[in-house]
């Protein structure tokens, strides 16, 4: 059974560091999703990167072999 107590608590105001706690966890939690974020653009510029060198070295055997012909 629900106690009146519990539900006296539902409805209460909450006290300034009980409103200044629960924004700093979400704060935090932003900040860790923001990170995510960043760790995950970085892999995505590390993979092209490395796309790029590649097709250019193909580029480069290609042009050299077509020379060479």
């Amino acid at each position: 059974m629900i106690s009146a107590e519990y539900l006296k608590s539902l409805f209460r105001r909450k006290t300034p560091m009980e409103v200044i706690t629960t924004e700093l966890a979400e704060a935090r939690l932003a900040k860790l999703q923001g990170e995510t974020g960043v760790d995950f653009a970085k892999s995505i510029v590390d993979y092209n990167n490395a796309k790029i060198k590649r097709l250019e070295a193909h580029i480069a055997a290609y042009t050299a072999k077509a020379e060479a012909e």
